[in-house]
């Protein structure tokens, strides 16, 4: 399972929408088509993320809310609980 659903969503297009999406989004976020298919393979398990700002240009793109994109919710603890348990 990857960790952003960006392949998801470009195997709903047409192929030959499919096809100039390759090419016409990379140019978009400003990065290479190396870079953007590295975007699209990241694992679920992968220790690697998209940048954030990144993301935010890709949601747009793709018609998504924010944190649509992801395939995964991060756990963390909120502020003040992580502040209780800090030790000074």
């Amino acid at each position: 399972m990857f960790k952003y659903r960006i392949n998801d969503i470009l195997l709903q297009l047409p192929m030959k929408d499919y096809r100039k999406a390759l090419k016409v989004i990379p140019k978009a976020i400003d990065v290479s088509l190396n870079t953007f298919s590295n975007y699209r393979n990241i694992k679920l398990t992968d220790p690697q993320d998209i940048p954030h700002q990144k993301v935010v240009l890709l949601e747009k793109i793709l018609g998504l809310k924010s944190g649509e994109l992801e395939n995964f919710t991060p756990e963390f603890k909120p502020l003040k609980e992580l502040l209780k348990e800090c030790k000074e």
